[in-house]
């Protein structure tokens, strides 16, 4: 399959051809789905923390005797059944959030998406970016008409820019993917994306 070329002034320059097995392919929204929960579930990190009774101040010594007080019977003031006590089933940090998912799976899913942006027409190829300044990087995205975009190469000069984000194609990711509505991608990046994804 073909797709336009565009140069730094948002011209279309040329085609460039792209493997269907990377960029043409059937998507499943479930699989795209679980790969989104794996990997914002994976970065979950467990804050809600209760004490139970051992962490609790006091507690060394018991409230009062066993018998002959007509009160009832305690043996430590961290009991759960007193006032700044223990909790009992509270959250923990130990907590894993963590889900596994394959790694046939999640490339599939990386694949998908890559395949989605070309049919929702948000792949955007460019010849060239010989830049080194945020001035020039938000002109080339003026010229091409995009704003909210994953760059698939590290460059320093768009790291200023809202609602951008640059990444080295062999890191792609769902969530990247579907956070950020265009991808632009350097024309040598290309093959770069068809080794490592296909």
């Amino acid at each position: 399959m073909k797709i336009d070329i565009y140069n730094q002034d948002g011209e279309v320059i040329d085609k460039a051809e792209l493997s269907e097995s990377v960029f043409a392919l059937e998507i499943n929204h479930d699989l795209i789905h679980q790969a989104v929960v794996s990997m914002t579930a994976n970065q979950r990190k467990p804050w809600a923390h209760s004490k139970d009774r051992s962490e609790r101040r006091g507690g060394g010594k018991k409230p009062w005797r066993q018998k002959g007080t007509g009160r009832s019977r305690h043996g430590s003031r961290r009991s759960p059944i007193w006032r700044k006590g223990g909790v009992v089933f509270g959250p923990r940090k130990e907590r894993d959030y963590t889900q596994k998912i394959n790694k046939k799976m999640r490339k599939k899913a990386i694949l998908m998406m890559l395949s989605s942006k070309v049919k929702d027409k948000e792949l955007r190829i460019i010849d060239q970016m010989d830049i080194n300044k945020t001035k020039q990087a938000a002109q080339i995205l003026k010229n091409l008409k995009i704003k909210s975009c994953l760059i698939a190469q590290e460059k320093k000069a768009f790291r200023n820019i809202p609602k951008t984000k640059t990444i080295t194609p062999q890191n792609l990711n769902v969530l990247d993917l579907l956070n950020y509505k265009y991808l632009l991608i350097p024309k040598e990046a290309i093959k770069i994306i068809e080794e490592t994804w296909q």
